[in-house]
């Protein structure tokens, strides 16, 4: 059992996989990074706040004396857009990636054709001419 698992891990998938996903999680953090720090600034710029910050309260919460706020109910939608940003941009990256991965592939040579065969009418003129000899 443990030499199965052990050819199952070592299978070139799952090691590619296991890279991919490493080199993905590493990827999002400098996306994120990227978002948070150049993206969403330049959006904030337009609402006049911070793009992050941005929220819709549902219901007011109340000011405690160190002045934070507790029971405030808000749909975050700022933070919903900065994740739907750092998605899309890996998701281009992505198929950027595929895609040149794709390109660089060899393409294989299509498979010789098969030799034609002679046609039905040669066929036909091949039986007859065997029927009129006998």
């Amino acid at each position: 059992m443990l030499k199965e698992f052990k050819d199952f891990a070592m299978k070139g998938n799952l090691v590619d996989i296991a890279v991919a996903f490493v080199m993905g999680a590493a990827f999002n953090k400098v996306v994120s990074s990227f978002t948070g720090g150049i993206v969403s600034p330049l959006i904030g710029l337009i609402f006049k706040s911070d793009f992050k910050d941005l929220k819709y309260v549902v219901k007011e919460g109340v000011a405690d004396a160190e002045g934070k706020v507790a029971g405030e109910v808000a749909i975050m939608y700022g933070d919903f857009l900065t994740n739907l940003i750092d998605f899309i941009i890996v998701a281009f990256v992505m198929f950027m990636i595929v895609k040149a991965v794709n390109a660089t592939k060899k393409k294989e040579d299509p498979a010789p054709e098969a030799p034609a065969g002679p046609s039905q009418e040669d066929l036909l003129a091949e039986i007859r001419d065997l029927l009129k000899k006998n």
